[in-house]
């Protein structure tokens, strides 16, 4: 199987080719979802556990995954990384912006 792509350690090269064979060698002994990547699973345990260790510094309030605590940041600092491409509008969320952009397809 081949993507041209390329790495120096072979240890990247071996889990990048699980995305093209399907094989998820890591399993969540909770309910058997299977993974591609370790840090998938791990990430996907603090469903269960309910473990939060992203915590945002200007609230406290805590968050399983990074990505959620940045897209709460944004919140706080006011930053609208996704506009709208028919009339402008910022919004601090991709789905806020997906959202909006339905009332552009019933304007027709």
């Amino acid at each position: 199987i081949q993507c041209n792509k390329s790495f120096t350690i072979k240890s990247y090269l071996v889990s990048h080719q699980r995305i093209h064979t399907g094989e998820k060698p890591f399993q969540c002994s909770q309910c058997n979802k299977g993974f591609t990547y370790k840090a998938s699973l791990v990430s996907h345990q603090r469903i269960h556990t309910r473990e939060k260790p992203f915590q945002c510094p200007q609230c406290n309030k805590s968050f399983a995954l990074k990505s959620l605590l940045r897209r709460h940041q944004r919140a706080h600092n006011g930053e609208k990384s996704f506009q709208c491409s028919q009339c402008n509008k910022n919004f601090t969320q991709k789905n806020k912006l997906v959202k909006h952009q339905k009332i552009h397809s019933e304007d027709k």
